[in-house]
């Protein structure tokens, strides 16, 4: 297997520098719209799910198919798909489901807190951070144009990290489809 992955290492090349640079440009523009953000998570999803249906079809350590793979690459395009056919629903999408999340878990936070006062010392903290959770969620639902932004730039560092791991590793590889021959 990893004979066959170090052959591929310029599509995980290819990915992460894509995602680093996706990063970079979120960072520094952050007045960015959210319709520009969703097109390039949309030509994400598309670019993942194409390079896991290669991996996928190309096989596993086996030489067979490796469904797993080609399932995550037939998620990946079905999220490109839908998002580039409907980037509007994609953006509110996103941000009503980050404001549930944030709620739900502030809620769980805080009633765990609670559950746990006679327990553990320091519960404080956890009724913190469930109120600070609640709050950034009720945030989104009344302005959501600061919850994009807040959105915007934890993505850009999301990629900029992702995109440096992708990047490193595939230089790894391409060494390794030096030392290492199928």
């Amino acid at each position: 297997m990893v004979g066959r992955l170090s052959n591929l290492w310029w599509m995980l090349l290819v990915k992460g520098l894509l995602a680093l640079v996706a990063g970079v440009l979120t960072i520094i523009w952050p007045g960015i719209t959210l319709l520009t953000l969703v097109l390039l998570f949309g030509a994400a999803a598309l670019a993942d799910g194409v390079s896991a249906l290669i991996l996928g079809i190309g096989g596993g350590w086996t030489g067979r198919p490796w469904w797993e793979m080609v399932v995550l690459g037939l998620i990946g395009l079905a999220a490109g798909v839908g998002t580039l056919l409907w980037p509007g629903v994609t953006a509110l999408t996103l941000l009503a489901l980050i404001a549930c999340w944030a709620i739900a878990r502030g809620l769980i936070e805080i009633a765990a807190a609670i559950a746990l006062r006679k327990v553990i010392e320091g519960e404080w903290m956890l009724v913190l951070s469930g109120i600070l959770s609640v709050g950034f969620g009720l945030l989104l639902f009344a302005r959501p144009g600061a919850g994009a932004l807040a959105v915007v730039t934890i993505i850009g560092f999301y990629l900029i990290v992702v995109g440096v791991l992708a990047t490193t590793l595939a230089l790894r590889l391409r060494h390794m489809s030096h030392v290492v021959r199928p």
